[in-house]
């Protein structure tokens, strides 16, 4: 999940190259916050629809998770 203000958007924590969990210890966007990025190759995921820019995987993207803010709180469908 990444929220950016009451913005919020949910991906499945699994790189569409290789399957395996995105983060490593609990860290998925890139230093500078501008990216996704999946701790095990460096593929970087655009933010906003998750499309892979850069790596083994670009073009492809993360599966989408359903999330909303209801009264200030993050929720999952």
């Amino acid at each position: 999940m990444i929220r950016r203000g009451e913005a919020v958007e949910g991906y499945v924590d699994s790189c569409p190259h290789a399957g395996w969990p995105l983060a490593m210890a609990d860290r998925y966007l890139t230093r500078k916050g501008d990216a996704i990025l999946c701790a095990g190759h460096g593929a970087l995921f655009r933010l906003g629809d998750g499309v892979c820019v850069a790596g083994p995987c670009e073009g492809r993207a993360l599966e989408p998770w359903p999330v909303r803010v209801t009264d200030g709180q993050i929720v999952t469908d």
